[in-house]
């Protein structure tokens, strides 16, 4: 039987060896780079690149460890990156994150905005590195990872997404328009994650079509189960506050439907993900058990 603890810690040892070991060969000692390990090394549960390796090994194809390893470190950079300029007074102006002072707080906003910057400028420097690889994945493949992460990352993608969600504070939107934005803050970078695994595992189109799909549902599952952490979460667990989406007049599930309608919608979306995934053998139990963790988690 797969149990998703163990799956979840191997994969983040895995994961954070690689991210220590990019930061320590793409950075120059001093300021700039304490600042980035600091934001980098902080914690966090990683999902973004585990669900990317988790794709990968749901699609079957040929396993590349070096290629997943680049892929992955990419993908937590630029998730790091946004979140260290969410952080800041002029977005959210939080001061914990992962239960530690967040980095503008622990340095100062000129150098976590700088820090942010250099994380999302690494990502693409440790993503074309994979060219040079030998007997790594075809250069086609790689320009397609590179495409789904910076669109997922982009002004199509999470930036827009984040740009909706501070221009609707105090504002009332629709369930639609909410989904919309949240689509693309979170969704984005989250489908782009595993599509960069389907590409690298070599998925055939009907395969990669239907990650995708799961990979939509989850992404909004995980926001609903946010909002409503944001509402009902412990923040010793959480590692940040709760609360402060109705401080800031924030368009949320709990807000525009109620609690147990946001619950429900986001169990009806972890069903969904489960269903995309009916065409995949047991190599992709771990993207199920992801799925049931999405809204299963307590931070």
């Amino acid at each position: 039987m797969f149990e998703l603890k163990s799956y979840l810690n191997e994969k983040r040892q895995w994961i954070n060896g690689a991210l220590e070991a990019q930061l320590t060969a793409a950075t120059v000692p001093g300021r700039l780079a304490d600042a980035m390990h600091y934001a980098v090394m902080a914690g966090g549960k990683r999902l973004r690149p585990i669900l990317c390796t988790a794709a990968a090994e749901a699609a079957g194809g040929p396993w590349n460890e070096p290629a997943l390893l680049l892929s992955a470190c990419s993908l937590e950079f630029i998730h790091t990156y946004s979140l260290i300029h969410d952080d800041l007074p002029a977005m959210d102006d939080d001061a914990l994150r992962r239960g530690k002072p967040t980095c503008h707080m622990a340095f100062d906003e000129a150098t976590a905005i700088l820090a942010g910057d250099a994380l999302l400028t690494l990502a693409f420097e440790v993503l074309t590195s994979g060219f040079a690889s030998s007997g790594g994945p075809p250069a086609a493949d790689w320009l397609r990872v590179i495409r789904h992460i910076s669109q997922g990352a982009g002004a199509r993608g999470m930036v827009e997404g984040q740009m909706r969600d501070l221009a609707s504070e105090g504002l009332s939107l629709s369930l639609e328009a909410l989904e919309a934005l949240h689509g693309l803050k979170t969704g984005a970078l989250i489908r782009a994650s595993v599509a960069a695994g389907a590409t690298l595992g070599r998925a055939e189109r009907e395969q990669a079509d239907a990650l995708d799909t799961y990979a939509r549902h989850i992404g909004m599952a995980f926001q609903v189960a946010d909002d409503i952490l944001n509402v009902t979460g412990d923040a010793a667990l959480m590692g940040k506050a709760v609360g402060t989406d109705q401080a800031r007049g924030k368009n949320t599930y709990p807000g525009l439907m109620g609690l147990a309608e946001a619950g429900e919608k986001a169990r009806i979306h972890v069903e969904s993900a489960l269903g995309a995934l009916d065409r995949f053998d047991s190599r992709a139990d771990p993207l199920r058990a992801i799925a049931r963790y999405v809204i299963e988690r307590k931070r």
